[in-house]
């Protein structure tokens, strides 16, 4: 029994070093693959959702802008994440080749996720960011400058605590 124990020790201590190696890793790729994002101003002041609404976005306060696919399994897991912080924060989300507003509807609709959608059937919204990689999450604080880009899943908390800070700079 003594030696049962210590097995299952042992590996609850390997697992438990092996997620910390691979947060390690997924942050430093991250930090690598934000290095050739578009890291200018936020210039754009509207977008046309999937909905056929325009949204502008709202001075005075931060905004996440937040590229995905409903092909990608990242995303998928992020999803979650980002309809919670819609909720609170300004979030515009972009599909990047993800077929029809319909098509992205569907998804929404299944997932039940209520956050905005730009559709960008092309990637050619994704192409003046510098997307090479999805899912990719920018926040720019109040008079619009990016605060911070990240590549890959990133948690709730940490985007929120990003959002709190962008909307004190």
């Amino acid at each position: 029994m003594k030696a049962y124990k210590s097995k299952i020790k042992r590996y609850i201590k390997e697992i438990f070093y092996f997620i910390i190696t691979m947060s390690i890793v997924a942050n430093l790729m991250s930090i690598y693959r934000s290095q050739s994002l578009n890291s200018e101003p936020l210039n754009i002041q509207t977008f046309h959702l999937i909905n056929d609404q325009e949204y502008s976005v709202q001075n005075n306060k931060p905004v996440l802008i937040h590229f995905w696919a409903t092909w990608c399994p990242t995303c998928k897991m992020e999803a979650s994440n980002i309809d919670f912080l819609s909720k609170y924060y300004q979030v515009i989300t972009i599909a990047v080749k993800s077929g029809s507003n319909k098509d992205i509807q569907n998804y929404l609709k299944e997932h039940n996720y209520h956050y905005k959608v730009v559709n960008d059937k092309e990637g050619r919204i994704a192409q003046q960011f510098k997307i090479s990689a999805y899912p990719t999450t920018f926040i720019y604080d109040k008079e619009k400058k990016l605060r911070f880009s990240e590549v890959g899943y990133t948690s709730t908390p940490a985007l929120w605590i990003r959002l709190l800070w962008a909307g004190n700079s």
